[in-house]
């Protein structure tokens, strides 16, 4: 086994990649297959001398804002994105899950918030931890959120959902409003040396590129604590909720509530959840 994996991945993609693939002319006498590294190094913002270190592994310890730009120059996939990034913390030598420095990740609700939220259904509400992964749910909410897919994951998690997750793009018409919403949220409630965060950043900095990492480096978004959502439901059709979040003491929680907006969202819902009509009213739109 190579022990430059990390530059051997490069150099490959590099040279399958042709110029046309990312909208540059093939030219004449081209005797590189594939991308010349002055062309791929002027697509992903960095200098040709450190492409040439990291192919040659002179350079092992890249920061992730250069790979989710290399990853985005290259069209990498979801797969090889996130196969980049194994390579690279293993050349660092470092466990890409390791953050043992760091208080405990609250991964359970105390019973008390747990009994609130059984009492919530069949409202779709969850609670969320500080990075954003889904520690708790009703029943209402799994049959929302689960058919788009964000509770496929061992540990699912709101912003790896939506950045990773193709079936997110689809679900939510304004995914742009929601990214911004999520990402604000995640920075304004979060200490940014938290590992956690910082780990969960670097992560989505190389499989989602640019997408994510613009976002997470504008701090003037404010997150919004109440607000209007739209989703289109693989089985309930398009459905326009409001949300609510309520933050808990002490544990780095909060609990999100979703509401039908309108009467012909409370009718889908009961539907979805198979309650009796009028379970769940429609209130008023909060904007």
């Amino acid at each position: 086994m190579s022990d430059n994996e990390l530059g051997t991945f490069l150099r490959t993609w590099r040279e399958a990649v042709t110029p046309a693939e990312v909208g540059l002319p093939a030219g004449p006498r081209r005797r590189t297959p594939g991308l010349r590294r002055a062309e791929l190094a002027m697509l992903a913002g960095i200098s040709v001398e450190y492409l040439t270190r990291l192919e040659q592994g002179r350079d092992r310890n890249p920061s992730p804002q250069v790979l989710g730009a290399l990853a985005d120059a290259l069209n990498l996939s979801l797969t090889d994105r996130v196969l980049l990034r194994r390579l690279t913390k293993e050349a660092e030598g470092g466990d890409p899950l390791l953050c043992a420095a760091a208080p405990p990740l609250s991964r359970t609700p105390r019973p008390t918030v747990r009994a609130v939220l059984d009492r919530l259904e069949p409202a779709p509400a969850a609670v969320i931890n500080w990075i954003g992964d889904v520690i708790a749910h009703t029943d209402g909410y799994a049959l929302l959120f689960g058919p788009i897919g964000l509770l496929d994951a061992e540990r699912p998690n709101l912003l790896r959902h939506l950045f990773t997750d193709p079936r997110a793009r689809t679900a939510y018409p304004d995914w742009d409003r929601v990214a911004d919403d999520l990402i604000a949220r995640l920075r304004h409630a979060v200490p940014l040396r938290d590992p956690y965060l910082t780990e969960l950043a670097e992560e989505l900095t190389v499989i989602a590129g640019a997408e994510f990492a613009d976002r997470f480096a504008d701090l003037a978004v404010t997150p919004r604590s109440v607000g209007t959502q739209q989703i289109e439901h693989p089985e309930a059709g398009p459905l326009r909720l409001l949300h609510e979040t309520l933050t808990l003491p002490d544990d780095g929680q909060h609990v999100v509530v979703h509401l039908p907006a309108d009467d012909a969202t409370a009718t889908a819902l009961d539907h979805l959840t198979g309650r009796r009509p009028g379970a769940l009213r429609a209130v008023g739109d909060a904007g």
